[in-house]
């Protein structure tokens, strides 16, 4: 039976200790759009946190790259390494780009799953030297729980 692909609480980073913790004994791996941090912990699953500044857009914005970037974890949390934290920060170039009165648009409109979930496990490859498992493929989700 395959693994449901939830994302409860438990596989959250639910407060700033958590966060700091993270940012300061991790792996950092970065890319245009994407700036991945990867830490140890001792719970056996991985845990996601996000951080999507006020810089990069206003609350719909922020709001729709944080889904994107949920969605990515969601359905490959378990392929990735586990007994990892991960926190996940928006690029500062990409920041920028969303910022540009004509380009802002353009770019959040071609920003797609897909686009997020490559640069995801890209940058878990990079930051710790191992991507999604051989056994288990890099999923395809659909819009509704599986």
């Amino acid at each position: 039976m395959p693994k449901r692909l939830v994302f409860p609480k438990s596989s959250r980073l639910t407060n700033n200790r958590q966060f700091k913790a993270v940012l300061d004994g991790g792996r950092r791996a970065g890319d245009g759009l994407l700036t991945l941090y990867a830490a140890p912990n001792d719970k056996g699953q991985p845990r996601l946190g996000i951080s999507v500044g006020k810089s990069s857009g206003k609350a719909v914005v922020r709001n729709r790259l944080k889904r994107l970037v949920r969605e990515a974890f969601r359905c490959n949390q378990h392929g990735i390494p586990q007994s990892f934290d991960y926190l996940v920060m928006i690029s500062p170039s990409f920041s920028r780009r969303l910022r540009q009165s004509q380009e802002g648009a353009k770019v959040l409109a071609s920003l797609t799953f897909e686009r997020v979930q490559r640069s995801f496990l890209s940058l878990v490859q990079a930051a710790l030297g191992a991507g999604p498992q051989d056994d288990q493929p890099t999923r395809q989700c659909s819009e509704t729980n599986q």
